[in-house]
């Protein structure tokens, strides 16, 4: 401290024998508009053109108005009432709601302040309860106490708004139009994120953007398609366009972690875990933001310690399950939920609040799932009591909240749902206890959803004993498949909930003995799945034809970690990402298993194909297309013909280059040759020819003295 004194002494001497004043008022000094000093923040190119807005202290109080007007003794009950309405909204601060009285009359003057935690509650606030209806005499006028200077500066005349010409705005599909009918992929390696054609014609990639530092975790396509997500530490940015990527618009969420878009890719659901300021405090803090994704609008925030996010579900960020809220009524996104201790609280998205105002009381509930394509929720309760109250699994529809079947399971040691594409069917795996209770069995409860009164059928592999490594529906069919039985070489079983003789019946297709998988993945359009070996089965790959049951391919990629079919089932990429040191990058094959293009990229971790939306074509008129297939496919086959001959041209020019240049390096090594043909004539003493058989090999002896040395011998007389 005493050297910093000192110093500062000296500088104020110099400056003093200098003529310069050192007392200096910072506020005073304005730089120009715009100006930065030459210091470009590290995410100016992210956030170059936004604007920081600050708060003006007054971002979180809001005015209500139309409050009815009553003498003192009545003040404590409306104070009451008011809280109790705006207190469900966000949290109230301490002191925070202020309704003025006349001094006169000592009534209240019908207008309160209310002061909330943040701006985004304050702007709930008003959003939910402007035009409220408290009685038939009084309806809450709600504003912002920040927008009063904004009324102020209205003029007293009118004058009419400019009328600005109308810009379109870009064509956030256009990439669906390409003439090529290509799909797209995303992949991170390095620094570098690039968006890339997937040209499987020419057997190649064809670039679309590409930008370094592009996100700082990882990206993410949104379910449609239209977006693709960045991560930051200021929060999340969603980009797309026309021709390229712009970022469209950003969601301020300090040291976000984890992104997830509603089905309909009109919500986005941002989280954050913070550690705790007071070292006293263990619990881990929780931040979920909900935001409108095309607007940036703050929906709804969510606060609270770890331990209130983390039951139930697997995977996330400090022992909290990913996604936390579940998002149900399909591509509409009407409602989301979250799992909480003995109940599931349901939210609808119309006003961000639970539904009826309370969450669905279910004891002991440890797990849901939402219905693809209805509000309906498949809930799990263990048995209780040591086996005296069962397990079961419940249909209930929102927003009624009306049970549609309850189905009692004994003896279940665990349980999982898995729930068909179109939302025609529900497995659950039912592991459950032999009498004993040292080992298990596993068995499955598969619910018709669709038909009259849900009626329920029980599958029991041929060996029940069988453990069950993996289950996958068929895409939008009616046949799924299982991986059962025991490392390295499990039994791969295919069955389908139509019967031949009976619709409503669940019957096994086929069994495909000792295979080396242990992950299924179905194509989009299914018929055709994928057998892989991942992990330790080192990328072991069967393509194989359900319809036909039979093999089409069956192939490698060594060390794969990934796979993943294009949203149009016709490729299949598998990767290999930095989890292994060696052979990053990844693999796009056919359909069928044939091997189109390998491209490797060091630091490889991510790929993803670009999402495409549900077609606007009904079921019947894709029927109609398929029928008529051999009419539409005249077109494409002539295409393809003409991309084949191009592809044999372009083989046929590099042979014809490949050629000529062997050709230029023959002849120029006969120029060498005969350049150095009298050279080599003195070096075989005058013999010319170059040919070997012409000369007739003689063995020579040599003689040569190696060394010399003299050595004096005595004799002894």
């Amino acid at each position: 401290m005493a050297a910093e004194v000192m110093l500062m002494n000296e500088i104020e001497a110099t400056a003093a024998q200098m003529g310069i004043d050192m007392n200096i008022d910072f506020s005073s000094i304005q730089l120009p508009p715009g100006e930065n000093c030459g210091i470009i923040s590290d995410d100016d190119d992210v956030y170059h053109d936004d604007q920081l807005e600050f708060d003006s202290g007054f971002g979180n109080v809001i005015v209500v108005d139309n409050l009815p007007v009553v003498p003192r003794e009545k003040f404590e009950k409306l104070e009451g009432v008011i809280r109790k309405i705006y207190s469900q909204i966000g949290v109230i601060k301490e002191d925070g709601l202020w309704m003025p009285v006349d001094p006169e009359t000592k009534k209240t003057l019908g207008y309160c302040f209310i002061e909330y935690n943040t701006p985004q509650e304050a702007e709930l606030a008003k959003e939910k309860t402007h035009g409220y209806k408290l009685d038939r005499a009084h309806i809450f006028a709600v504003n912002m106490f920040d927008d009063f200077d904004k009324y102020m500066k209205v003029p007293d005349e009118w004058a009419p708004p400019e009328i600005k010409p109308y810009t379109p705005g870009e064509n956030l599909q256009k990439w669906l139009a390409d003439e090529k009918a290509r799909d797209q992929f995303v992949i991170r390696a390095g620094t570098d994120t690039e968006v890339l054609w997937n040209d499987a014609r020419q057997s190649k990639t064809e670039p679309v953007y590409k930008r370094t530092y592009w996100t700082e975790s990882f990206v993410q396509w949104s379910p449609m398609g239209t977006y693709l997500a960045t991560v930051h530490r200021q929060g999340a940015a969603v980009w797309g366009g026309a021709n390229t990527f712009n970022r469209l618009m950003r969601y301020a969420h300090p040291q976000v972690k984890l992104i997830d878009f509603s089905p309909g890719e009109k919500f986005l659901v941002t989280y954050s875990s913070h550690e705790p300021s007071n070292p006293r405090d263990a619990n881990v803090r929780v931040v979920i933001n909900v935001f409108d994704v095309r607007t940036g609008k703050m929906m709804r925030d969510f606060k609270g310690s770890a331990d209130e996010f983390a039951v139930g579900g697997a995977g996330g960020v400090a022992g909290n399950s990913w996604p936390v809220f579940r998002w149900g009524g399909g591509k509409e996104d009407k409602y989301f939920a979250k799992l909480g201790k003995n109940m599931i609280s349901v939210y609808e998205t119309e006003t961000f609040s639970l539904i009826d105002k309370k969450s669905l009381k279910v004891e002991n509930v440890v797990d849901f799932s939402w219905s693809p394509t209805d509000p309906i929720i498949a809930l799990f309760v263990p048995e209780l009591g040591g086996g005296n109250q069962p397990a079961r699994v419940s249909l209930v529809q929102m927003p009624g909240k009306e049970e549609l079947r309850q189905k009692n399971l004994f003896s279940i040691s665990d349980c999982k749902m898995y729930w068909q594409s179109n939302g025609d069917y529900l497995a659950v795996k039912a592991d459950r206890y032999t009498k004993t209770k040292k080992s298990t069995y596993t068995g499955f409860e598969l619910f018709r959803i669709k038909e009259r009164d849900i009626p329920i059928e029980v599958l029991e592999l041929d060996n029940k004993n069988d453990k069950i490594i993996a289950f996958a529906w068929e895409p939008k069919g009616h046949r799924f498949a299982v991986i059962h039985g025991d490392n390295p070489r499990p039994d791969v079983s295919f069955y389908s909930m139509r019967s031949t003789h009976n619709l409503g019946r669940v019957a096994k297709l086929t069994t495909l003995k000792g295979k080396q998988a242990n992950a299924l993945f179905w194509s989009p359009g299914g018929r055709f799945i994928v057998l892989a070996g991942l992990k330790g089965f080192n990328g072991q790959l069967e393509f194989f034809n359900v319809d036909e049951l039979e093999t089409m391919a069956t192939a490698e990629h060594f060390m794969a970690t990934d796979v993943e079919w294009d949203p149009t089932g016709r490729y299949v990429a598998t990767s290999v990402t930095s989890v292994h040191e060696m052979e990053n990058g990844f693999n796009i094959w056919s359909f069928n298993g044939k091997l189109l293009y390998r491209i490797l990229k060091d630091h490889f971790f991510q790929f993803l194909w670009r999402p495409r939306p549900p077609s606007f074509l009904t079921p019947e008129k894709e029927e109609e297309i398929a029928r008529n297939l051999k009419k539409y496919s005249k077109k494409y086959e002539a295409e393809d013909q003409d991309v084949s001959m191009l592809l044999s041209e372009q083989d046929r020019e590099k042979r014809r280059m490949l050629k000529e240049e062997w050709e230029k390096w023959v002849s120029e090594w006969r120029r060498a040759q005969e350049e150095e043909k009298l050279e080599r004539q003195k070096l075989r003493d005058g013999e010319a020819s170059d040919e070997e058989e012409e000369y007739e090999a003689k063995e020579v002896e040599v003689e040569e003295v190696l060394d010399v040395s003299e050595e004096v011998l005595s004799f002894e007389e």
